[in-house]
């Protein structure tokens, strides 16, 4: 009798964990349905918010805003890219400190570009201007 009782209590256990765990997923499938059409409504009514008054473009329905929005994910990803892999599939982080190393040193030189126009810039582009429309004067003469 004892060893039934057991038996029973670990049964009823193991059901009452299987009923949470149901219970669990369907609230969190009816909590997502309700998050995704909230979000559409909110899609929506910024649609119609912005758009007629930016771009002048018509208002749209619910559903057709639900097109949008699954068009829109279609075409620009589900966002599930957050997650951490262990494969090595994933691109690897660049530092910080090797990134566009040539481009930091150019950049580094613009600095110096105020300087080099007040004192020499103006002059300089002014002697390239008539050297272009002199070229330009002696082709035109040839032909």
């Amino acid at each position: 009798m004892e060893h039934k009782k057991e038996f029973e209590k670990a049964v009823e256990k193991k059901v009452e964990r299987t009923v949470k765990k149901v219970v669990k997923v369907i609230a969190m499938i009816i909590l997502g349905v309700v998050i995704f059409l909230l979000a559409n409504y909110l899609l929506m009514r910024l649609w119609n918010w912005l758009m007629p008054d930016l771009f002048g473009v018509g208002t749209v329905t619910y559903w057709q805003a639900l097109g949008v929005f699954i068009l829109a994910k279609l075409l620009f990803g589900f966002g599930g890219g957050g997650g951490k892999s262990k494969s090595g599939s994933h691109k690897k982080k660049i530092k910080s400190s090797n990134k566009c190393g040539s481009w930091r040193r150019d950049f580094d030189e613009w600095k110096h570009y105020d300087q080099f126009w007040k004192e020499e810039g103006e002059e300089a582009f002014k002697t390239y201007v008539r050297k272009i429309k002199n070229e330009n004067h002696d082709t035109s003469e040839e032909n």
